[in-house]
């Protein structure tokens, strides 16, 4: 083999591995989906829990991979939703159905199906506005599938340390509302489901921006972070439950104030 063809076959392989390193996160945010409602039917609900959080993890990486090293394609946009369908649809609406709506006898399978299948249009709505050139860098329309299931899967998380432990791993807070939370996980599961299908505008944080960090927002940062590694399970669950809530609030002020939204 000649010189030449050896720095060929060289480029050919780190291509290759280049194009399926972002497909191994996606593999790992489908694998984990998949031992989460595994998890889910044997009733480990906080292991299913964290499992889904994983996946967002995984979720997060495998597009940043691609676009770092200029492997984006769409092989790879259609892995991704069809991994996201089984980690943030399926996934959650199982795991709410085993830890909760079982209860219900006649409807609870009903509202975790819906849940799936409108996470699933969503995706597919997702997709089909990107493919067309439709999509924004600024907003999503509708609610992103890995905000209530991460919502779902935290509350999980959040309720089974409650449930089997006594040493104060929740935050007080989240031990006062939690029996709270668990009455109405049917009522907002149908609300999510609906606000995943809708054209409620969300942020993306897809576009860049460049703002002067001061103070007060070092120090907000410094103690959600110190919050994060403290009671992760009860930071997601606020702060993704607060991204739902006013994503819905800012709809209603800007209705009010007759104000557009820039795309």
């Amino acid at each position: 083999m000649s010189e030449e063809q050896s720095v060929t076959t060289v480029s050919k392989l780190k291509k290759t591995g280049a194009v399926a390193a972002p497909s191994l996160f996606t593999l790992g945010n489908l694998a984990c989906g998949f031992f989460s409602i595994l998890s889910a039917a044997h009733g480990n609900y906080g292991k299913a829990g964290w499992l889904i959080l994983f996946a967002a993890v995984f979720d997060m990486f495998d597009g940043r991979v691609a676009r770092m090293l200029g492997t984006e394609s769409n092989f790879g946009i259609e892995m991704d939703s069809l991994a996201d369908a089984v980690s943030f649809c399926t996934a959650p609406a199982m795991l709410m159905y085993f830890m909760v709506l079982q209860r219900y006898s006649t409807w609870g399978a009903p509202i975790a199906c819906v849940y799936a299948c409108f996470g699933i249009l969503r995706l597919a709505k997702f997709n089909t506005m990107a493919l067309a050139g439709e999509s924004s860098k600024k907003y999503f329309s509708g609610l992103p599938v890995p905000a209530p299931a991460a919502i779902l899967a935290s509350f999980a998380i959040s309720y089974s340390i409650m449930q089997h432990t006594s040493n104060g791993h929740n935050l007080q807070i989240m031990t006062v509302y939690l029996p709270y939370i668990y009455n109405i996980v049917a009522f907002a599961m149908i609300v999510m489901a609906f606000l995943m299908v809708s054209t409620v505008p969300y942020a993306a944080f897809k576009s860049k921006r460049h703002h002067k960090m001061n103070v007060w927002s070092i120090m907000f940062l410094v103690c959600l972070v110190v919050l994060l590694i403290r009671f992760p399970q009860d930071i997601v669950f606020i702060v993704m439950s607060s991204y739902v809530i006013f994503g819905l609030l800012a709809v209603l002020y800007r209705a009010f104030k007759g104000i557009k939204i820039e795309k």
